[in-house]
Formats: C-alpha cells, structure tokens, sequence
C-alpha cells in the first residue's frame, strides 16, 4: 500500500473521534472498580470493541454521504475520503465488511468472557451488539439513514451514554443501579453535544443536500439554545449524582471541566464559519474524556 493510500486510510478513520467514543467504556470502568468490580480483561475487550466500532461508524459515514451526496462541493466540513476519490467505493465497502467483522468477533469475545455460562444475559448482549454495528453503518447508509432524518442525537446518547456507560458497568458487575443513569446521562449529552457541534457547523450544506439534522430542523438559533441545554443538563446530572452520594470535597474534581463546557458553550454562539467551529468538536471530545477522567480519579 502506497503512502499516500496509507494517509487516506488513516483520514478515513478519523481517530479524533475515539476519545469520546472510549469515555463511556472509562466512565463504566471507573464505575464499576469504585465498587470493587474492576477486570482489566474486560476493559481491554470493552475498547477494543469500541475501537471498531467507532472506525465502522466513521467509515459508514464517509461512505454513506458519498453516495447520498451529502459530501458534496458545497460541504464545509473536512473533506473525506470517498467524495475525493482517495478510497473507491468499492474499497470503502470492504472496508466496511471487514470491520463490521472484527467488532463481530471481538464483542463476542467480550461478552463470552464476561458472562460464562449467563445464557440470558448473553443473548441480550449480542442482540445489542449486533444493534450497535447496524446503528454504526445505517446513521447515513441505506435507502433511509436515521442521521438524516435528525435521529442521530437520540442514537448517540443511548449508545454513548446509556448502552455504553451501564452496559459496560454491567459486565463487571452483572448488576446495575438507577442512580448510575445520572453519571450515563452526562457522558451521553456531552456526546450529542459533540455531535450538534458538527451539525450546526454543516447546517447550510446539510439543507441543501436534505440532510435533515437537528440543527436544520430547529434553525441556527434555537440550535446554539439546544447546545446550552445539552451542556448544562450535562453538568446538572452529575452535579445531583455527587449530592446523593454526599460527595466530599474531592468528589467535585470532575466541576473542573466547567470552564471548558462554557468555552464550547461560547464558541457555538460567536463563531459562524466551519473553519471557526471545527476546533470545537475535538475541544468538546477532550473535555468529555477530561470530564471522566476526573469524575473517575474523585470516585476511586
């Protein structure tokens, strides 16, 4: 494989996007070793399936807005890989095949390790395996992807926060609390916050093209009001999980983050080209994981 088809690759697997998509798999260990559950195995499994996972979503997506033609001239995002003519279409469904495969065999692996001998709780989890891999590759491909219906929030928040917050806290512990849901609810709305970064920074070419994201469907300024209410609530539920909890004064590390959510929360406001709000996608990522990080070291 030549350089340059090397680079092409790497591009097409947009690695930015893997600090948030590993904070619900941290945040879940973090979690589950606070109370006593913690097996190295099954993180090392957890990221591993989520690596895949996360690079066949990345993948699907260049793929699928190539042929939609989402990824058009007029696009003001990154260009990608497909639409340039870097990869083939062709070369990007293999691609495709094969990853699909490797978080096949690696989730499988997880969940085999995780649950011996739990019939129940196994075929719960493959069945939400087999859904993840099809949420990764239908989010834009397909005769009707749910990220251009304006879906796309909703996905990220059940897998990002939900699905991969308690369910990874669940195979460590084989149990699971509500109260878990608060710590799962912010991880999940940074992601979706995330997320309507890149959409209102693509809301001019995404309606041109019927792409009909959240950003699209409410216009730019109920948009940058929906990103203040992602952020906030976000800091909100963690903020009621630390007072059910009696946090002691290092329980409140993970408030450290704040400043940062009120940069993003700021930049989404003033800032109106893709060039001015595209730094902000991997600000808001970075303060997810930073966010984690935190709320892990003030729980362990």
């Amino acid at each position: 494989m030549s350089a340059s088809k090397t680079k092409a690759w790497i591009q097409a697997f947009r690695l930015r996007t893997l600090p948030l998509a590993f904070s619900s798999i941290l945040l879940g260990a973090f979690l589950a070793s606070a109370s006593d559950y913690f097996n190295g195995v099954i993180l090392g499994l957890s990221l591993l399936t989520t690596l895949f996972l996360q690079v066949l979503s990345n993948l699907a997506n260049d793929y699928g807005d190539a042929r939609s033609g989402v990824d058009g001239d007029e696009r003001e995002g990154p260009s990608r890989t497909v639409q340039t003519g870097l990869i083939s279409q062709a070369e990007m469904k293999s691609a495709l095949f094969i990853c699909a495969g490797l978080a096949l065999i690696s989730g499988v692996a997880l969940i085999i390790y995780s649950l011996p001998d739990q019939w129940g709780y196994t075929l719960t989890f493959l069945v939400m395996g087999f859904g993840a891999i099809a949420a990764a590759i239908k989010y834009t491909v397909g005769k009707n992807p749910y990220g251009y219906a304006g879906f796309g929030d909703l996905f990220v928040l059940i897998f990002f926060g939900y699905v991969g917050v308690l369910g990874t806290y669940f195979l460590y512990a084989q149990s699971i609390s509500m109260d878990l849901l608060l710590p799962a609810t912010t991880c999940g709305l940074f992601s979706v916050a995330v997320l309507n970064v890149n959409n209102i920074r693509d809301i001019e070419s995404d309606r041109k093209t019927g792409k009909y994201s959240i950003p699209v469907r409410l216009g730019r300024s109920k948009a940058v009001v929906y990103h203040w209410f992602l952020l906030l609530s976000g800091l909100l539920t963690s903020v009621v999980y630390g007072v059910l909890h009696e946090f002691q004064w290092s329980g409140w590390l993970f408030l450290l983050v704040t400043p940062l959510v009120f940069i993003n929360a700021r930049a989404v406001y003033t800032k109106k080209t893709s060039q001015e709000l595209d730094p902000f996608l991997k600000q808001m990522a970075l303060t997810t994981l930073l966010y984690v990080v935190l709320f892990g070291w003030a729980l362990l």
